[in-house]
């Protein structure tokens, strides 16, 4: 019940941000064939989408501990932006409780994902030089992966089609894997802990990041660690601070309005999105 509130809540907040636009259009398709699963992505969008048009991208990955999680998290973020001119995707992915597997097959299926819409930017209607990678806890270390670890891309796939990401969006995400309970998700085998631990492999040259965190969430301190090391690097990087809120607060409102306001900032800023006509006075 907790959840439909929050859904509705984002999907009337959508509908006030961007006036009369029309509903985004939905299709899904296959991305990855696994032992397990095939791996489907649902595709949002816009309603004036032209086939001959590059639109941007983001691409979303649900949390959930990399244990479990829902492919619908994200989509009243991507109806918002669908109705603000991107092609929004969610991702479904392999987790431990569905498919018996660690956060480093995680990582293998976001990257696969990327790749996927990158190399079907033309059928999507995507600029492939302008996709998003997105995520909230556990799926925000995927994307996170996916635009910064350098390893973990599958053997049988197109090297020659990137599977990063152009920038990233962040919602309270895992950034490193140095810590004991998070070392023995992967067998405690810290080479791989090391090889899914984004703010490990930081470079001047990694996407810009927007992170968001409550300041209750312990996960807090990976991503002031990240912040001062992009500082250090002369990355790209900014955080959204919200006090006195804890893990997981971006999936509730009032700050789950708050969030997208934010994305949508960040994202106008970057030149992805155009200001929003309908509020001329939002900075």
């Amino acid at each position: 019940m907790f959840r439909l509130i929050s859904l509705l809540a984002l999907v009337a907040f959508a509908a006030s941000e961007v006036g009369t636009a029309a509903e985004p259009t939905q299709n899904t398709y296959t991305y990855k064939k696994t032992k397990q699963a095939e791996l489907t992505l649902q595709v949002y969008r816009p309603a004036e989408w032209e086939a001959t048009k590059k639109y941007p991208a983001i691409v979303f990955f649900f949390g959930g501990g990399w244990n479990g999680g829902n492919i619908k998290q994200f989509e009243p973020q991507s109806q918002y932006l669908a109705k603000r001119g991107m092609v929004a995707i969610c991702v479904d992915y392999r987790v431990k409780s569905r498919h018996g597997v660690t956060p480093d097959t995680c990582v293998r299926d976001a990257k696969s994902a990327i790749r996927w819409v990158r190399q079907n930017a033309a059928k999507l209607g995507i600029d492939p030089a302008k996709i998003v990678g997105a995520g909230g806890s556990a799926g925000g270390h995927l994307a996170a992966c996916t635009g910064i670890c350098p390893e973990l891309d599958e053997a049988d796939e197109d090297a020659a089609v990137s599977s990063r990401p152009n920038v990233l969006v962040l919602f309270n995400p895992v950034l490193n894997f140095n810590v004991a309970q998070l070392i023995e998700r992967v067998g405690n085998d810290q080479r791989v802990a090391k090889s899914i631990s984004p703010t490990q492999h930081l470079a001047k040259d990694s996407p810009p990041t927007l992170l968001m965190y409550g300041t209750d969430d312990k996960l807090i301190a990976q991503g002031d660690e990240y912040l001062q090391r992009s500082k250090e690097l002369g990355h790209r990087a900014e955080m959204m601070r919200v006090d006195g809120v804890g893990h997981g607060f971006f999936n509730r409102p009032p700050h789950l309005q708050a969030t997208i306001e934010r994305v949508d900032a960040f994202l106008v800023a970057l030149g992805y999105l155009k200001p929003d006509a309908t509020e001329p006075a939002k900075k």
